[in-house]
């Protein structure tokens, strides 16, 4: 591991994650990402390049806008910090590997889905078209035609198993049971993980879900509880620890 590549990573990571919450906040409002430049939106000061250094310029001005002195949220820098922290992972536990590749492309789809579903219950069809087309392009250029084929069926696979779902769970509850949202998300899932780790990553999901779904019954009664984000998050877990979970599912299979 070489620490001046791991530092230039957590900090390509906190800026990535800087531009992920300009991403998910305004095409969740069909907003443009381009124009306008990034401002505040108390009173729509445009920030100057030295306001927009992620972690530091939030705290060098106390969490505040310098023109307004409004609040900001402190999620901003968290997010920053937690993409960061992903790709630093990411690197550290995957060195440049081609597997690092599609860390990053997978925690950035995380953090992205993460923001939007728990904001605005929305999952956003252009993280996921880009994450695809990146985990293709890596897997071809790294594992050849075939492999990158049974990829695209696995994806494909979990994608139409989920829409069953959908139908079968909007019928017997009489509401819709998976959001859209979800079900394109499962293609992505099912692309980077595989067929046999894209089942695990339902299980695993569902299990991570329990315990919220209990606390917004509880708090909120009516309110819908985000499935996309511990879709995404189980997506990240299992890929990283891919090889034991297959072998204890070759086990099983053999036993």
């Amino acid at each position: 591991m070489n620490i001046i590549i791991a530092i230039y990573i957590f900090i390509i990571g906190t800026i990535m994650g800087s531009f992920f919450n300009v991403v998910a906040h305004r095409l969740s409002n069909n907003e443009s990402i381009i124009k306008p430049g990034s401002h505040c939106e108390s009173c729509q000061h445009l920030l100057k390049w030295y306001e927009l250094i992620p972690i530091i310029s939030f705290l060098i001005q106390g969490g505040r806008c310098r023109q307004c002195h409004t609040k900001l949220s402190w999620w901003y820098p968290l997010i920053e910090i937690i993409t960061g922290l992903f790709y630093l992972f990411s690197y550290l536990y995957f060195g440049l590997s081609p597997d690092f590749f599609i860390s990053l492309v997978i925690s950035s789809v995380l953090v992205i889905t993460c923001i939007t579903d728990f904001n605005y219950l929305i999952i956003l069809d252009e993280p996921l078209v880009i994450g695809s087309i990146l985990i293709i392009l890596i897997t071809l250029i790294t594992s050849g035609l075939v492999d990158t084929l049974i990829a695209i069926l696995s994806g494909l696979l979990l994608f139409f198993f989920m829409l069953l779902v959908k139908i079968l769970g909007d019928k017997a509850f009489k509401r819709e049971s998976l959001g859209g949202g979800d079900i394109k998300l499962s293609f992505f899932i099912g692309l980077s993980l595989g067929y046999k780790l894209a089942f695990v990553n339902l299980v695993l999901a569902s299990l991570l879900t329990l315990p919220i779904a209990f606390y917004y019954l509880v708090k909120y009664k009516d309110r819908e509880v985000p499935f996309g984000p511990f879709l995404i998050i189980s997506n990240f877990i299992i890929f990283v620890f891919a090889s034991p979970i297959l072998e204890f599912i070759d086990y099983l299979i053999m036993f």
